[in-house]
């Protein structure tokens, strides 16, 4: 097994060298995922509309997307396969469920790929720095022991291939009403036989001294999540076409701190306030849907309504 031969000497390195590049590693694999999330809002409020609204669906659409890959193949994690791999810090309590493919990998792809293609012509540098990330993210992923080069692979191409259809579809696309509601019918069709799909598929169920390795059920959350921003992102985007039409008040004074206020409501929800309100009462699937079908449409309707309130001219 080439793969499990390549973690054992990424593991041996970190070994060798007393785990001095853990912190770092781990920091780029957070950023990927607990910090850019929230690039596209900030993008869309205050740079761009329609790259913000780019990044956020090939963001969300990526790891709706991926969520159906892992819960299709249901590859357990390096550790599992070999008793030899031994990730760096707590990785075994903090990467759980499948292996394949990578959901860092893909979340950074999608948004630093999105990002480097928007930026490529005018700041090239920008644009390096994106693809530096993607490779970073995907390495630190194989650096920490948590997934095989094949996971961080088929994650980097699936989000290049994703990213590459967007831009087709925006094209087809273009300012075409007619279009863009096909589009989310579809989209909203394509969602709802996702999720039948799986919570109706069989799943292996192998235990290890009575404790099941791998909990279906737990795993299926991300793709609720996922789905629920991707179901506000149609009903934002909807809305915003036929009622709202923001558009970024670039030269007012009060938005920057209009958009870091969203940002850290965003974030204060995402982090705290779901997890103290709807999934509770709704559950981990169906609440994290709730959750995130309100951060679409607060990104998409409700802040963009305050942030139009607030910088109108008197």
């Amino acid at each position: 097994m080439i793969d499990i031969q390549y973690l054992l000497l990424l593991q041996n390195l970190r070994e060798t060298t007393c785990g001095v590049f853990n912190e770092f590693f781990n920091g780029i694999s957070k950023v990927a995922v607990d910090v850019i999330f929230f690039l596209p809002f900030v993008i869309y409020w205050a740079c761009d509309t329609v790259w913000g609204k780019r990044l956020m669906v090939s963001l969300f659409s990526g790891e709706f997307l991926n969520g159906v890959v892992k819960l299709s193949v249901c590859a357990y994690r390096p550790w599992i396969r070999s008793d030899l791999i031994e990730p760096a810090g707590d990785s075994k309590i903090a990467a759980t469920g499948y292996s394949f493919p990578s959901g860092h990998t893909v979340h950074a792809t999608t948004i630093y790929g999105t990002t480097a293609i928007w930026q490529w012509k005018k700041r090239r540098w920008l644009g390096i720095l994106c693809i530096i990330g993607i490779a970073l993210t995907g390495f630190s992923r194989n650096f920490l022991g948590v997934h095989t080069p094949q996971d961080v692979l088929v994650g980097c191409t699936e989000s290049l291939l994703l990213i590459f259809f967007i831009g087709k579809i925006q094209d087809y696309i273009s300012d075409n009403e007619k279009k863009a509601d096909l589009l989310s019918a579809i989209g909203i069709i394509l969602i709802a036989a996702a999720l039948v799909y799986i919570k109706l598929k069989p799943y292996p169920m192998d235990y290890i001294d009575g404790k099941l390795l791998v909990d279906p059920q737990k795993m299926m959350v991300d793709c609720f999540k996922f789905s629920g921003a991707l179901l506000g992102f149609i009903a934002g985007t909807f809305l915003n076409r036929k009622k709202i039409r923001y558009e970024i008040p670039f030269a007012h004074k009060n938005l920057p701190v209009l958009t870091s206020v969203g940002t850290g409501i965003l974030f204060s929800w995402k982090e705290f306030f779901a997890k103290a309100t709807v999934i509770p009462v709704f559950g981990t699937q169906w609440g994290n849907l709730l959750a995130f079908f309100l951060m679409s449409i607060f990104g998409l309707i409700i802040w963009p309504i305050v942030i139009r309130k607030n910088t109108e001219q008197e």
